[in-house]
């Protein structure tokens, strides 16, 4: 009856670490951001987003915003009104990515869009295999799970 129980504890955390290890989090730019002049296309080529990874767009929100747009906005460097669910503008915006397909971002401010590149474009593939966590998650899962696998012998002992 114990080995059941713990069986079932270590299906139910395997289910739960699986997801969680599934999100990316992409910081938009890496360590510059998202800034005037930076190839936005060329640093996302080389990358592959699935659904249910995140976006973060990391920029000083005096100087610059995030617009959610469609291909022809995109295109153009047109914009909807900065009051529209399509703008972001906290400095530190994460958008989790829910379906497959194109996406379009730029800044709206003055001519960043235009003359600027400060544009992206992705394509959002279906929720794919989970890539290999780094040995730092795995060696802390590990330990967490071999507490809890303590902890539940314990109880049954």
């Amino acid at each position: 009856m114990a080995f059941s129980r713990i069986a079932l504890f270590l299906a139910i955390s395997m289910v739960l670490f699986s997801s969680v290890a599934m999100a990316t989090d992409y910081v938009v730019g890496d360590q510059s951001g998202w800034t005037l002049d930076f190839n936005y296309i060329q640093w996302a080529q080389d990358k592959v987003f699935h659904v249910g990874d995140n976006l973060v767009f990391n920029y000083n929100n005096s100087r610059h915003n995030v617009f959610k747009l469609n291909a022809t906005q995109f295109q153009n460097c047109s914009f909807p009104p900065s009051n529209s669910n399509n703008s972001l503008s906290t400095g530190n915006d994460v958008i989790q990515l829910k379906l497959e397909g194109k996406k379009w971002y730029a800044c709206g401010v003055a001519n960043h869009c235009s003359d600027h590149q400060m544009k992206l474009v992705i394509n959002v593939v279906s929720e794919g295999p989970a890539p290999a966590p780094s040995s730092a998650v795995v060696s802390s899962l590990s330990g967490v799970l071999m507490a809890a696998i303590i902890a539940i012998s314990a109880i049954f002992a």
